[in-house]
Formats: structure tokens, sequence, C-alpha cells
């Protein structure tokens, strides 16, 4: 992974990136999809608690809530 890759999880709030890959299983990539995250989708950290709770991102001019476990499968180039 390149110092320019950064799992979602560990983004900061105002960092941009697209997303390269969806590292999870059949389940959840499917549900990441089905939201519309998929390879190429680019992205924004809206707002990240530290330790707890759901990342809020930007994704096609809308707002999306997704958990810490879902986030943490994807895997974003930063821009």
């Amino acid at each position: 992974m390149s110092n320019k890759n950064k799992y979602l999880i560990n983004m900061n709030e105002g960092e941009n990136g697209t997303i390269i890959s969806i590292c999870g299983g059949k389940m959840a990539t499917k549900r990441l999809m089905d939201l519309g995250l998929v390879p190429g989708t680019r992205i924004k950290i809206l707002s990240k608690a530290l330790f707890k709770g759901p990342v809020e991102i930007g994704v096609r001019g809308s707002k999306l809530v997704i958990g810490r476990r879902l986030s943490a499968k994807i895997l974003v180039g930063l821009i």
C-alpha cells in the first residue's frame, strides 16, 4: 500500500480521495456497492469520531454514514 493510499477509517476529516478497492467479503462488498461505493468513486470525509461511532462521508452530492467496520474495508487513494 502506497503512502498516498489509506483505508477510509484512517482518513481525517476534510480529506478527499478516490475509492481504489473494497477489501471485504461478499456481503460487505455487496452492501457497499449497493450504496454506490465502487472503485473510482470520489469521496470526502465530512465527520468522524475519534474512537467510536460511524464515519460520515460525502459521495456524489449525498451524505452517507458508514459504520467503522465497513469503513475499514474501503481502500482510498488520496487526492
